[in-house]
């Protein structure tokens, strides 16, 4: 991709050359076709100076092709501009000359082109310029309706130069906020389309392989009955009954799967405690003893319609996210606060941290830095998935050395979403 201010420069380069052939022609047309009396050398040497400035320009754009150029030079470029055309106007009338009203339109072109603190440089240039024009007047302008409005007109411009920046540099970052949010609803939407692809994927392997695991469970069960019978040794006995909870726990794994990818759509919202959903996402997790949870009041006691499963599922993967990238009996801290318009839930581990290429990719499906067999790279991407359809945010800060701390906010529920528990209805004790 071109950098930006190669392409602001290129542009610059082609109506530069389009404003020199048209300073020539009014400059011949003046002289000749009215029959104004003008300094042709000077005015022609300082069309020349532009014209050989913007030739030398040619031959190093093309050098630094593919190469970032620097916003400086740009703005040079058009401070150059601003100081010939102060040149011009002072060898042919002056403030008084019409073409002054030509200062805008630099002003303008910088306003598209050059940052916020860029375009306001070149406008107090551009103004100091026009200034200039009023103290080297000629002496016959003293008299004082003339002076008046001469510096009425100095006046006016600096205002409409001070307008056009302010609104140019509005309507420029707003259409740069727009297309930062079209940027993100692609993305969002992308997401969307990934998590249905995995629900379907993971739909389809557990309707697949429901079949064969159903077989070699009956058949497991008649080879320990058959085994029972005939009087085999224990040991017989107890691996059958390994074949048949190895694969009871498949079966489940798949349900699992699909369930999380968001196959099953019918799990039913119940009213929650959000400090329940931390209780049930540590009850049972290894390693659970180490996690240092600190809950907020509010959590305890306000209720929201949450779908239960998914939610413990969510912030149980990032504990366990947490758990694993710490060291062995490293504590890991959680933290859920209630927020004016949202809860707020942190998970912070004493890990290395992620490299900037790592973070960079993190939450992408199947995407993962665990060793073959600890996890398919799925948690953070169903993570940001669900809270994308509650309006909510995933948000990682990770640097190597650092650990990680993963914030995960979502929307607080309204009157009719929401509700407070008496102390006897609280009864959430999460394990230190």
């Amino acid at each position: 991709m071109r950098d930006a201010q190669a392409i602001n420069l290129s542009w610059l380069m082609r109506l530069r050359w389009g404003a020199l052939l048209g300073q020539v022609a009014v400059i011949l047309g003046v002289h000749l076709g009215l029959g104004l009396s003008l300094r042709l050398g000077p005015l022609f040497a300082t069309v020349a100076v532009g014209a050989v400035s913007n030739a030398l320009l040619v031959p190093w754009t093309r050098r630094r092709r593919g190469r970032p150029v620097p916003e400086a030079l740009t703005w040079a470029v058009m401070a150059l501009d601003v100081g010939l055309l102060t040149v011009l106007l002072e060898l042919s009338g002056g403030a008084s000359n019409p073409f002054s009203a030509l200062y805008l339109v630099h002003i303008a072109l910088a306003a598209v082109v050059l940052r916020a603190g860029a375009s306001w440089a070149l406008t107090v240039l551009a103004i100091g310029c026009f200034g200039e024009l009023f103290v080297g007047a000629p002496a016959h302008h003293h008299i004082h309706d003339m002076r008046m409005h001469l510096e009425g007109m100095w006046a006016a411009f600096a205002l409409a130069a001070a307008f056009i920046v302010y609104f140019v540099q509005r309507v420029t970052r707003a259409l740069a906020a727009r297309e930062a949010e079209l940027v993100e609803a692609r993305a969002a939407a992308a997401r969307h389309d990934k998590l249905t692809a995995l629900a379907t994927l993971a739909a389809g392997a557990a309707h697949e392989l429901s079949t064969p695991l159903s077989t070699i469970a009956v058949v497991a069960r008649e080879l320990e009955r058959q085994l029972a019978r005939a009087g085999q040794d224990l040991s017989s006995l107890e691996d059958a009954r390994l074949i048949r909870e190895q694969v009871a726990r498949c079966r489940d794994i798949l349900a699992r799967m699909a369930s999380d990818a968001g196959a099953s759509q019918g799990e039913s919202l119940v009213w929650l405690a959000p400090a329940d959903l931390v209780a049930r996402a540590l009850e049972g997790l290894p390693g659970g003893e180490r996690v240092r949870p600190e809950v907020d009041a509010r959590a305890r006691q306000e209720r929201e319609l949450v779908s239960a499963h998914a939610f413990t599922q969510v912030i149980r993967g990032v504990v366990k996210n947490a758990l694993q990238a710490s060291p062995a009996e490293a504590p890991v801290r959680l933290g859920l606060v209630r927020e004016p318009q949202a809860w707020r839930l942190t998970v912070e581990d004493a890990g290395p941290g992620m490299a900037p290429e790592v973070l960079a990719r993190a939450g992408e499906p199947f995407f993962t830095t665990k060793a073959p067999g600890e996890g398919m790279g799925l948690g953070l991407f169903l993570t940001r998935a669900l809270l994308d359809q509650l309006g909510g945010q995933l948000v990682l800060d990770s640097g190597p050395g650092r650990g990680t701390r993963v914030v995960l906010t979502w929307p607080a529920g309204g009157p009719r979403q929401s509700a407070t528990l008496s102390p006897e209805g609280s009864r959430v004790q999460v394990a230190s």
